[in-house]
C-alpha cells in the first residue's frame, strides 16, 4: 500500500515501518500495514476495537515481533526486538496507563530505572529534581507538584510527567495511547498544548485514540486501521471528521463512503 507524502515536504521520514504482519495462531493481526511518520507530525491512528492499531504500535516499541515486514529509522533499516532497542533509536512510548510508580514524586517516576547517582553511589535527588524542574518549565510553567507523590497530581500533571520523562531521554518518535482518556475538559486541552509544543520540537507521534475530535485537532494525517488492516492514510486538510468515522465503521476509503451510507450511521 503507497503511504501517502506528508505535508511537511520532508523527504525521509523519522520512521516508516513496511508490510507489516503480525499474526495470532489463525488470527491476522496485522496484515500488510505501511505507515510513516515525519519530524515535528502528528499521525493519528484510528480504528476500532481490535482493528490491530495497538499490536501494530507494540511492534514499534519493541514489546511484539513482526512475522514479516521491516523498519527504517531515518531511511536506514534496524530490528526491533525489545523496548531496549526501542530506546535506542529514540523511540519512547507513553501508554494509556502512563507506567507511573504511584507512590513516589515527579523527578523520581522521570528517573525510574535510569536514576542519576551521586560519585558515592547514592541517589543524586537534587540533580534529578533540577532535571525534572528544567524539562517540566519547558512544557508546562505552571507544574509545581515536584515533591508530591504522583498519585495525588491531576490527571493531565500525570500525562506531563510522563511526556517529561520521554522528552529527558531524547524521545524523537513518540507513541502515544489514548492521552486524554478519562480526563476531563481542562486537563484535556492541556495535553493538547503539550502535544503541539512537542510537534514544534520537532518530535514525531503516532496517536492512537478513539477520540476523533483529538485526532481531527491535532494531526497532519490520518491513518484508519480496520481488521488488521490500512484502510488509507488521509491528509485531515481533505476529510472531515465524518470521513474518517465512515472509514473506521465501513473499512472503507472516504471516497467510496457514499452520503447515504454516512447518514444512516450518524
Amino acid at each position: 500500500m503507497a503511504v501517502q507524502a506528508a505535508p511537511t515536504g520532508t523527504k525521509t521520514p523519522l520512521v516508516a515501518m513496511n508490510h507489516i504482519n503480525v499474526a495470532f495462531g489463525g488470527v491476522h493481526a496485522v496484515q500488510d500495514v505501511s505507515i510513516d511518520l515525519f519530524p515535528g507530525e502528528v499521525v493519528g491512528l484510528v480504528g476500532g476495537n481490535g482493528a490491530g492499531k495497538s499490536t501494530l504500535m507494540r511492534v514499534l516499541s519493541g514489546a511484539h515481533r513482526a512475522d514479516s515486514g521491516e523498519i527504517l529509522i531515518n531511511g536506514e533499516p534496524v530490528v526491533i526486538a525489545n523496548p531496549r532497542d526501542a530506546k535506542v533509536y529514540n523511540i519512547e512510548t507513553i501508554y494509556q496507563t502512563l507506567a507511573l510508580a504511584d507512590n513516589i514524586d515527579a523527578p523520581a517516576n522521570m528517573f525510574l530505572g535510569r536514576e542519576l547517582t551521586t560519585r558515592w553511589g547514592t541517589l543524586d535527588d537534587s540533580g534529578m529534581e533540577k532535571a525534572t524542574r528544567t524539562v517540566m518549565g519547558r512544557l508546562n510553567p505552571n507544574f509545581k507538584g515536584f515533591k508530591k507523590p504522583v498519585k495525588s497530581l491531576s490527571g493531565g500533571q500525570r500525562q506531563a510527567v510522563a511526556i517529561a520523562r520521554a522528552v529527558h531521554f531524547n524521545a524523537r518518535i513518540l507513541i502515544m495511547d489514548e492521552p486524554t482518556a478519562a480526563l476531563g475538559p481542562a486537563e484535556t486541552a492541556q495535553v493538547r498544548n503539550l502535544i503541539r509544543q512537542l510537534k514544534n520540537e520537532g518530535i514525531g507521534i503516532f496517536l492512537v485514540s478513539h477520540d476523533i475530535h483529538d485526532v481531527y485537532d491535532l494531526a497532519e494525517r490520518v491513518s484508519v486501521m480496520y481488521h488488521g488492516r490500512i484502510v488509507d492514510t488521509v491528509n485531515k486538510a481533505d476529510v472531515d471528521m465524518d470521513d474518517i468515522l465512515g472509514m473506521i465503521i465501513l473499512g472503507k476509503k472516504s471516497g467510496e463512503v457514499s452520503k447515504n451510507e454516512l447518514e444512516k450511521l450518524l
